[in-house]
């Protein structure tokens, strides 16, 4: 096809309509307008908190919908109290309440709120999976998407834009989730940082909107800023099958536009893959790893949370037993998706073979339950298997399609699908999956809203106040990490430390717990003097959760060095009044080891000048450092953290 200058991507597209200031040159910083807001529940409250501090009375995103997805375990008082709170700081701000058991936010937040050509911000890295409804849809700090829902821009580096051409038909046995495991196969957990992966191609009419959405949400695995998919067919009949149609409009890319970097897969050619523990691209073809014995068979969660996901599963196992010692564990995404499944028969068949089922939620995706035995096999849909993410510390968690988990599950050991002696099932989702609107709690009306109070409690206490950085910094490296440090082995998450989040003295306790249990007594002997972390490649990938800098930044961090670190994480640090700096030469991360000593002289005028930051080790020897912090991001950082800087600018602002 023949290239046409004025030809413009989707992303572009999307872009330019929320476009507040800066230009769209790859790396460059821009400014975006936010029209909804999506919270989950756990990191939520810290952004309720937030708005609390930076004295918000009422948000400007609408909708803004609050989710409790993550936080179902009811062992004690905790969660639930959080819930409370939750419900009223949502009737005093003017955001929508979806309840327990309404299910997971991503895939609700298609089914109800979703609109093709809107932009969406939301506290969660896999808020990206509405990109499958054509949305420009970004995961971002809570801080980040707190100023979001007060009326200021989105800030981010312009993306670069992948197209993902996609060819062809899915053979048997194979489905979306095999398409995205391929491409972390290709490119790993960061190889498309900073970039929106654009699907296009004749490929796409074969996936339905939740199949995209697989694509979309798991994105972010590969570091991508957002997955965008076109507003077409596929997706009027889903929002008309939820009764939403008048939120339909067509979008696409102009023919013939030009991407900045190009993938194709020819989806005809691919087979079942599965990912190895413990990382989502460690994937190989299923028919490499047959036979290893499997303990728990996991099926839903935001990464494969589509009717024909659990429906496919029902097929393969009906009128069968699940093998001897072998957990199916069914994880319904929504409401109206469980519905939908005990209309049509589907969950009799999942129990009839043996499964147990679960809450609509998060669940087993975030250690919130159904964690295996420790050192056993799970075979998960979820979109994550970092050490220790499904609750145990000792797991063993493979990343698969629901395909190759139900067969599994039946075998007692990892089995290929296709060796399954029966048709392939092909199920197709209702023509009606209305939802039930009378489970979300709209907005109380402003004269109402005043009159609400915060429901705290001794689990959501004021944020800690932090100090700018001086100008001098002189700190030791209190830790050393390798590649690919998550967010999970930052802050942990999980049923015993999860609900705890919002208390950052209390979370404080945990942090880097699995990776170096002594980092927390020594940050607290270090004190307010400071300290540095330093680390590998892609440190801070996987979950948005801001604590996991807010809660190192509150133990006395003040910079981190790495090889590079993840998009959100990046945004994160200055947030909070870290400094994320990398190696001007990537070999100098073996100059430094735990205990040395650096020394950075005029901090502010080193970043003003330029995007070389010179440091001084302890033997005396200099350190060349890089950062690319924007004049916007300096100033925050200067000022010890967002709100601190919004504190600063209303007081100069003239009466």
């Amino acid at each position: 096809m023949a290239e046409n200058p004025r030809a413009e991507t989707l992303s572009h597209k999307l872009i330019a309509a929320h476009l507040i200031d800066g230009k769209m040159v790859p790396g460059e910083e821009i400014a975006l307008r936010m029209d909804q807001a999506l919270l989950q529940d756990i990191l939520g409250t810290l952004v309720m908190l937030e708005l609390d501090a930076m004295g918000v009375d009422r948000v400007r995103t609408s909708p803004s919908v609050q989710y409790i997805d993550h936080t179902l375990i009811q062992q004690d008082n905790i969660n639930a109290d959080a819930h409370l709170f939750l419900k009223s700081a949502c009737e005093r701000l003017g955001v929508w309440y979806s309840g327990p058991g309404n299910g997971i936010s991503h895939p609700v937040h298609m089914e109800r709120f979703g609109r093709p050509g809107d932009s969406l911000v939301g506290c969660d890295s896999h808020t990206t999976a509405a990109g499958a409804l054509g949305m420009l849809a970004i995961g971002a700090g809570g801080i980040e998407v707190a100023l979001a829902m007060a009326g200021e821009p989105l800030f981010l580096p312009m993306p670069t834009i992948v197209g993902v051409e996609l060819t062809g038909e899915l053979p048997e046995w194979v489905s979306a989730k095999d398409i995205v495991l391929e491409l972390l196969r290709r490119h790993g957990v960061a190889g498309f940082r900073n970039c929106i992966l654009e699907y296009h191609g004749p490929g796409l009419a074969g996936l339905d909107a939740m199949d995209r959405h697989v694509l979309a949400n798991m994105g972010t695995e590969m570091g991508a800023t957002t997955s965008v998919f076109p507003s077409d067919e596929v997706t009027r009949r889903f929002l008309a099958s939820r009764g939403r149609e008048g939120d339909w409009q067509p979008l696409a890319a102009d023919s013939g536009c030009r991407y900045d970097r190009d993938e194709h897969i020819d989806l005809s050619r691919l087979e079942p893959l599965i990912a190895l523990p413990s990382s989502p691209d460690k994937v190989v073809p299923v028919c490499e790893a047959i036979g290893e014995p499997v303990y728990q068979a996991y099926i839903g969660s935001s990464g494969n949370p589509g009717y024909r996901d659990f429906a496919v599963a029902a097929e393969i196992v009906k009128g069968r037993r699940v093998a001897d010692g072998v957990s199916l564990d069914i994880n319904p995404s929504t409401r109206q998706i469980l519905s939908a499944l005990i209309d049509e028969g589907h969950l009799a068949a999942l129990i009839g073979a043996g499964a147990r089922l679960h809450e609509p939620g998060c669940n087993g995706c975030i250690g919130m339950g159904q964690a295996p035995a420790a050192g056993r096999n799970s075979l998960r849909t979820v979109p994550r298997n970092f050490p220790g993410r499904s609750g145990t510390r000792e797991d063993s968690v493979f990343l698969c399609s629901p395909e190759t988990a139900a067969a599994s599950a039946l075998q007692g050991v990892i089995t290929d699908p296709r060796t399954l002696d029966m048709p392939c099932p092909r199920p197709r989702e209702p023509g009606d999956m209305a939802v039930d609107e009378a489970m979300f709690v709209p907005p109380l009306p402003p004269e109402e809203a005043r009159n609400v109070n915060l429901l705290a409690t001794d689990n959501t206490p004021p944020l800690p106040a932090l100090e700018p950085l001086p100008d001098t910094l002189d700190a030791p490296v209190l830790l050393k990490v390798g590649d690919n440090i998550s967010t999970d082995d930052i802050m942990p998450a999980g049923a015993r430390v999860l609900p705890i989040w919002s208390n950052i003295e209390a979370s404080a306790a945990h942090t880097f717990e699995a990776v170096d249990g002594g980092y927390v007594e020594r940050a607290r002997e270090q004190g307010a003097a400071g300290h540095v972390i330093v680390a590998g490649d892609n440190y801070g990938q996987g979950s948005s959760r801001e604590n996991a800098a807010l809660v190192p930044r509150f133990l006395g961090l003040q910079v981190v060095i790495a090889r590079s670190i993840a998009r959100i994480h990046w945004q994160n640090l200055p947030c909070f009044g870290v400094l994320p700096l990398t190696f001007a030469d990537p070999a100098d991360l073996e100059r430094l080891d735990r205990g040395a000593r650096l020394r950075i002289e005029d901090l502010r005028g080193q970043l003003a000048r330029g995007h070389e930051v010179v440091a001084t080790l302890g033997n005396g020897a200099q350190l060349r450092l890089r950062h690319d912090l924007s004049k916007r991001q300096q100033a925050i950082l200067s000022a010890g953290g967002v709100i601190n800087w919004l504190n600063m600018s209303s007081k100069e602002a003239p009466a």
